[in-house]
């Protein structure tokens, strides 16, 4: 999942007239009229596609492949052989849609597993708290850590408060303010703890939404900082400590964990593509991320993306579309421990970045979109503005800032347009990285409008005569 906060901000358009020209990679320049005409001329292509995904015969179509792949594989955390397994399926069954240059690109993942783990409160009352040890953890003793607790609502306060940290768990019970500012006490919650001599630390989850239910993720460690163990508990649980601690109770943890860190070990990204009928070395990339967390279905993060990608391949090969240049669908490998897959990826495939027109993620969920994040220059958003109004026979046509996403920002860093699909984010961090996260969450119809919205925008994109225009 991308660690991005979500601005719902209107869209400040360059306003080109006429007589402006707007640069193309390899092709002299045009206006904005031209422009539009060309985009305008793609409609009745656009309600084919809407018409196919949303009404036709492959409607539903994107939810049953994912259902069928996480009931039958289930959780596909980085390192597992269940995700070496998703991978090989993924590699025959996009063989098996007749998808082009079908192959796997090895990549090197870190691998964690939990173990068996639980936090036992023991004073002021017995209670077993429910807990998801985070991402890269260390173990604690098999004998547990048992100390006591400390709550905290802030890096500052931990600070005000540093010598009373020593030897106990730190509890943080940070309020929620959005994702990308609260998943910091999730990320550096350890180390922050480990440098006042702290014995472990429990974070609140990073969700807008609980009911009793804790959510994992990645955190890291810092050279020279010793190592803690670290996980996430409840909502609920952070606040009744919270409320005990303001009270004077003394708070008492029995913390075991069985989390290890294991040898790198062998994965692969997995591609497809439909060649490109006139410049196939032009590449627009859509993609999402097969690996998942090991609870839940991964279901909604990132099963839902991975699929609406392969969904938009599907829809153009099924309408017998070939794109002027290359659409490249990606399932990426470790996602969740930091972009490890699209890392990799970048490193080999870099040297031909001036051939990426456009790069897509959907990593935030696949429920009714409210329209498209966008990251480019002025000139691109404008174009891409109007590809938007394709879309208007579903009523999608918004345009975002901020198109990044942590698969795709090493091509976005480098200057090529970016895009990601963007919806209901709080219903979605009400699920992330949770046992919440199954096919209970998503829905065939808004996956249908997803699917149609990504290969609308991935199709006309690719076929346009000019790539997008970078600063």
């Amino acid at each position: 999942m991308k660690s991005l906060f979500f601005t719902f901000v209107g869209v400040h358009l360059l306003l080109l007239g006429p007589g402006n020209t707007i640069h193309g990679n390899d092709v002299s320049q045009r206006t904005l009229e031209d422009i539009k005409e060309e985009i305008s001329s793609y409609e009745d292509v656009a309600k084919s596609i809407i018409k196919l995904a949303v009404y036709g015969k492959a409607q539903n179509r994107s939810y049953e492949r994912l259902a069928l792949l996480v009931d039958t594989i289930g959780p596909r955390p980085s390192g597992s052989k269940s995700l070496e397994k998703a991978i090989q399926i993924m590699y025959q069954n996009l063989q098996q849609d007749g998808l082009e240059n079908v192959h796997l690109e090895p990549v090197k993942v870190p691998h964690w597993e939990r173990g068996v783990e639980s936090a036992v409160m023991l004073e002021p009352r017995f209670h077993n708290m429910a807990i998801l040890g985070l991402g890269s953890s260390i173990g604690t003793p098999p004998e547990g850590i048992t100390a006591e607790v400390l709550v905290v609502t802030s890096f500052e306060e931990l600070q005000r408060r540093a010598p009373e940290a020593r030897g106990k768990i730190v509890v943080y019970n940070q309020p929620y303010v959005n994702y990308s500012t609260t998943v910091q006490y999730r990320v550096r919650g350890a180390v922050e703890a480990a440098k006042v001599g702290a014995l472990a630390s429990l974070i609140r989850s990073v969700t807008s939404l609980s009911i009793y239910s804790p959510h994992t993720g990645i955190q890291e460690y810092q050279v020279g900082v010793a190592k803690i163990p670290t996980a996430c508990i409840t909502v609920e649980d952070a606040e009744m400590m919270s409320r005990m601690a303001s009270r004077g109770t003394k708070i008492v943890i029995q913390l075991k964990m069985g989390a290890k860190n294991y040898p790198e070990a062998e994965s692969y990204n997995t591609v497809a593509e439909i060649i490109g009928s006139k410049y196939p070395e032009q590449v627009v990339l859509v993609s999402g991320h097969l690996d998942s967390w090991d609870v839940g279905q991964g279901a909604m993060d990132d099963g839902g993306g991975a699929f609406i990608s392969w969904e938009a391949l599907s829809l153009i090969k099924d309408l017998g579309l070939r794109p002027k240049r290359t659409l490249r669908l990606v399932l990426w490998t470790a996602e969740e421990q930091g972009g490890v897959g699209a890392f990799q990826y970048y490193q080999l495939h870099k040297e031909a970045i001036s051939n990426y027109s456009l790069v897509m993620e959907s990593d935030s969920g696949t429920f009714l979109p409210y329209g498209l994040q966008f990251t480019g220059s002025d000139k691109a958003r404008t174009i891409m503005k109007e590809v938007m109004n394709l879309l208007q026979p579903i009523n999608i046509t918004r345009l975002f800032r901020g198109g990044e996403g942590t698969d795709i920002n090493y091509w976005i860093q480098a200057g090529v347009p970016g895009a990601s699909l963007l919806d209901d984010l709080n219903k979605y961090f009400s699920f992330h990285h949770s046992h919440g996260d199954t096919m209970s969450v998503m829905d065939p119809k808004e996956m249908n409008v997803a699917s149609a919205v990504w290969a609308v925008v991935s199709y006309v994109v690719a076929d346009m005569e000019a790539m997008l225009p970078r600063s």
